[in-house]
């Protein structure tokens, strides 16, 4: 039965950087997440008898094939398991900038995994439904979960999964300066390759995950926000540094990411527990208690727009929603 299903966003605190297996979506290393309420998508899907080929509605725009890749991927697994041929019509609200570095495809690939599921009738667990938005879209795979969750990265599809960690119920939370929503000039896809593939620092990047992980769980499991800020802040630097080894040279970064990573510093000198982390694009987002944010939002202010600065606890895992 056709349903909607909503999937919020997650942001690295340990990031997923390169890939072990393109095709299965298998990554070099274990990564670690927190899923977050401000940024969601809601998806719907419905097979249907008389379509030639999937379609995928996104904001009210049918998309192209491209777009349509990554969508009719996950579909084929949901097909295969349900037994069923029908192509189907996906329609998709996206309340997350497309491919601006705000995690859109975590999102979307696991609202989609969740609607597609429920769609089919397969009742699948969060486990499996982990596993398959994993082959749409690597972070996706946390997103199905709320609170802190860690993607294993395991050796073959049945064992690269994520799990929960920790509910994230403590005074923690995060602010995303928006510096740009425009879609990235380099794909994660395409910038994880290239690294991977040419940069002199991968390897380095590589030795140094196991410890990040290690010390991440233990400063979570110790509700420490500077302690979870310092390693968080550390290990996205290290995989931004990978970027600039690249062959060519590519970075995420812009001038405005620069200046929000500079007034986080400013921040902290001035007793403020604040850090922060970065993905695949030149938004920023800042580690703060939850019970500071207003404070920190405020002294942003005066380097951003108000408007470029938004508020986020931690979320919820995928919910399938009544109407």
């Amino acid at each position: 039965m056709s349903k909607w299903v909503r999937a919020h966003t997650n942001i690295a605190l340990i990031k997923y950087w390169g890939k072990e297996n393109e095709a299965l979506i298998i990554p070099k290393n274990n990564s670690l997440s927190l899923t977050l309420d401000a940024f969601y998508t809601d998806t719907k899907v419905t097979f249907k008898a008389d379509l030639a080929a999937d379609e995928l509605i996104l904001d009210g725009e049918k998309q192209d094939q491209t777009a349509l890749k990554k969508v009719s991927a996950v579909l084929d697994l949901i097909r295969e398991k349900a037994g069923m041929t029908e192509f189907a019509t996906v329609e998709s609200v996206n309340y997350v900038p497309t491919a601006a570095g705000l995690a859109s495809s975590a999102s979307g690939l696991a609202a989609l995994a969740g609607a597609a599921n429920e769609a089919a009738g397969l009742n699948l667990s969060s486990e499996a439904l982990s596993r398959l938005a994993r082959r749409g879209s690597g972070s996706a795979s946390r997103s199905i979960y709320g609170g802190f969750v860690e993607w294993e990265k395991g050796t073959d599809d049945q064992t690269s999964v994520a799990r929960p960690v920790d509910d994230a119920n403590w005074d923690i939370g995060m602010l995303f300066i928006i510096v740009k929503d425009a879609k990235k000039d380099v794909s994660s896809r395409d910038g994880m390759r290239r690294t991977v593939e040419t940069s002199p620092f991968y390897d380095g990047w590589l030795a140094t995950l196991d410890r990040d992980l290690a010390e991440m769980k233990a400063a979570i499991s110790e509700q420490d926000i500077d302690k979870v800020g310092t390693i968080a802040e550390r290990n996205a630097l290290k995989m931004h540094a990978t970027t600039l080894g690249a062959n060519p040279p590519f970075t995420y970064w812009s001038a405005d990411s620069m200046v929000a990573m500079d007034a986080v510093r400013t921040l902290r000198k001035e007793g403020h527990s604040v850090y922060f982390t970065m993905d695949a694009g030149p938004n920023v987002k800042v580690i703060c208690k939850q019970s500071e944010m207003k404070t920190i939002k405020q002294a942003l202010c005066a380097y951003f727009g108000e408007e470029q600065i938004i508020s986020a606890a931690p979320g919820p895992g995928i919910q399938v929603m009544e109407n």
